[in-house]
């Protein structure tokens, strides 16, 4: 039996202890099957999750290249020759260069990894190699967090480690079973763990990502624009991607207030809405009036300034801008999830003062489109006391043309109002909003459309109010004097249950609706419930741990900015300390280690002059059944001798104590 089997038997590599002294020579020439099956499942790990985010034949031929080197694993073959994988190298060069252009870049690069990856594990022979691959393993591991920080992705960076120290344990003791190898690489990770937690609560915190911001930052996530044509929102109905959360210091607005304002479109050219240029300040442009109604507003990152915010908005913070048309802006291009501590006015009366450009622009149409739809409004115009009355004849007209609501509305050609109002008579709240507003323009009212989001669905769990893509809504403003602009909904004509119940509740029974948005199945609607409050939660506290945060936190706890640099030095004091006692316990070891080396180096001198040489392959317990077998007389002093040195030598720790016991029985062993 050798040392190592011999040690283990002693039951001294326990789970949670120190990583057992490696075994594996650096030049060992095979890979065993045991390592190699923990190295080829962190190496799947690492490569398969980038298969969302790299293209499909990348993550296919690392994937290839795996399961190459599991079967030769399995066969008992040789790694391929350098040559093929020379050649193999370039090609894979080549058709990164020809997919991406180049070489640099984040996607270029890991790409170029994921195939590293495959290949370096071809070649795979000696323990080198093995942790190369484990540290390529780690950074594609860490290289997840480029693309998507959620929670599920933190969790599959947390399995790849672990598979990654079992790949470290196997390598460091290649006869241990499976079994162990996982227990003590879930030791490890889970000693380590608080040590993360340390530093990611007290290690200065820098503003965004450390290595920037996700792949997908610069991507537009709302599936809003400046623009708006027919069909342009119905596409977001499909959707169950959040959007935004909000959590109100009381109860939350009604669903007829929900209304979370996005682009206000001014400019029309017969079929596509268009935002024009506005003037922003430190406050609203306007008089906040009625009740304030409190909230902390999370809005998903979309690249743009908006803030989405119930109408009408106000708030104390500096970095918010308001403009001209009634929305709130952030000072900056929201590119990551950001969160603002906002203000509602629903009773507010905006604009009665505005001026007669915005009037003009909001009263202007194309001479040549829609020409029934500026018929109907001439006759609905005609005889009209004031625009309060032509208001209320355009929604009576439109109530009565039975409009249908659908999320799947028939394509529309150059006069989108009259063909949706005379012709179709079906569709999505865009082509609602779009035809009131041609009708109100045509009749000489000032009108325009709001995008944004109505209604959200509050969570049980968390108490938060969440706004999904779903929610994507077009509603228009109409202006009346002394009134200023009020809002007006022309969906409700045709399906009032969309204002109170959203997307679900309008279609519900049309078959239209996606299956992650449906409410009727009791126990999907919870679990999803469960898993956004979840979601919500890892969003809050782990993403949002701000420098800010992090202030306020130290602050709490007596580490504010005129303590951090005291409590630093007393801890950096502390850290010296600690590791000049760690140092000189090392080497009280070694001097331990040494001694007992010597000792059992005398021992087998002594022994190889009475007739018996030890071979350098044979272990200390194997000796012991030699020695016995050779010297029966003596058989049990000289395996209690064995037992001793094998249990100094491999155990925890040798206490000096038991060094001078083996010492003594060395010293009194007597051969006859």
């Amino acid at each position: 039996m050798s040392t190592a089997r011999s040690s283990r038997r002693l039951g001294l590599f326990r789970h949670g202890g120190a990583l057992p002294r490696e075994r594996v020579t650096p030049l060992a020439p095979t890979l065993r099957r045991n390592q190699g099956a923990w190295l080829l499942g962190a190496a799947a790990m690492a490569i398969a999750p980038h298969s969302v985010w790299l293209p499909a034949w990348i993550t296919a031929l690392g994937l290839a290249l795996l399961a190459w080197r599991a079967l030769l694993l399995w066969r008992g073959s040789r790694p391929p020759p350098g040559v093929l994988l020379f050649a193999l190298a370039l090609a894979v060069a080549a058709g990164v260069r020809l997919e991406f252009g180049h070489f640099f870049g984040r996607e270029p690069g890991v790409a170029v990894l994921v195939l590293l990856l495959g290949l370096k594990l071809l070649e795979t022979r000696a323990a080198r190699d093995i942790r190369a691959a484990v540290l390529l393993c780690l950074f594609l591991q860490l290289a997840l967090f480029l693309e998507d920080q959620s929670l599920p992705v933190a969790a599959l960076v947390l399995g790849g480690t672990l598979l990654a120290l079992g790949a470290l344990v196997a390598l460091a003791d290649p006869d241990g079973s499976q079994r162990e190898h996982l227990r003590t690489a879930a030791a490890l990770l889970a000693q380590g763990i608080p040590f993360m937690l340390v530093l990611f609560v007290l290690f200065p915190r820098i503003q965004g990502p450390l290595w920037g911001l996700p792949a997908d930052a610069f991507s537009a996530r709302t599936g809003l624009s400046e623009t708006m044509r027919p069909g342009s929102i119905s596409v977001l109905g499909q959707s169950e991607a959040i959007a935004l959360r909000a959590a109100f210091s009381g109860p939350p607005p009604p669903p007829a207030q929900r209304y979370w304002r996005g682009p206000v479109l001014s400019r029309f050219d017969g079929r596509e809405w268009r935002a024009e240029a506005v003037v922003e300040s430190a406050s609203p442009a306007y008089p906040l009036q009625g009740e304030r109604i409190d909230y902390l507003l999370t809005i998903e990152p979309h690249q743009r300034r908006w803030l989405l915010a119930l109408e009408h908005p106000g708030s104390a913070q500096p970095a918010i801008r308001y403009t001209s048309d009634l929305r709130a802006l952030a000072a900056e291009p929201l590119r990551a999830r950001a969160r603002f501590a906002l203000g509602a006015y629903p009773q507010t009366q905006a604009g009665v003062e505005e001026s007669p450009a915005v009037l003009a622009a909001a009263t202007a149409l194309p001479a040549d489109s829609n020409p029934r739809s500026r018929e109907l409004a001439a006759e609905l115009a005609t005889g009209a006391r004031d625009h309060a009355e032509i208001l209320e004849r355009v929604l009576a007209r439109l109530r009565g043309l039975r409009l249908a609501y659908t999320l799947r509305p028939p394509l529309l050609g150059r006069h989108t109002a009259d063909e949706f109002l005379f012709d179709t008579r079906r569709g999505f709240c865009e082509h609602f909003a779009s035809a009131f507003a041609v009708l109100m323009r045509a009749a000489g009212v000032p009108t325009r459309i709001v995008t944004g989001y109505q209604g959200g669905e509050l969570n049980p769990i968390d108490g938060h109010l969440v706004v999904r893509q779903s929610d994507a809504h077009a509603w228009a403003e109409v202006w009346l004097q002394g009134r200023g602009w009020l809002r007006v909904d022309p969906t409700a004509l045709a399906a009032p249950e969309r204002i109170d119940g959203g997307l679900a509740a309008a279609l519900a029974g049309a078959g239209e609706l996606p299956f992650m948005l449906r409410t009727d199945m009791v126990w999907l609607r919870d679990l999803r419930h469960r898993w956004e409050a979840v979601a919500n939660l890892w969003n809050q506290q782990v993403l949002g741990y701000n420098p800010e945060r992090q202030r306020e936190l130290l602050a709490r706890i007596g580490l504010g900015a005129d303590r951090l640099a005291r409590t630093l030095g007393v801890l950096a004091g502390a850290a010296v300390l600690l590791l000049a006692a760690l140092y000189g316990w090392s080497l009280r070891g070694a001097r331990t280690r040494d001694a007992l080396a010597r000792e059992w180096e005398r021992f087998c001198a002594r022994m190889a002059a009475c007739g018996l040489p030890r071979p350098p392959w044979q272990g200390p317990l194997d000796y012991a059944e030699a020695l016995a077998a050779h010297f029966p007389a003596h058989a049990r002093e000289l395996r209690e001798i064995c037992v001793l040195y094998a249990s100094l030598r491999y155990g925890p720790h040798a206490p000096e104590e038991d060094l001078r016991t083996l010492e003594n029985r060395i010293a009194s062993l007597r051969l006859k």
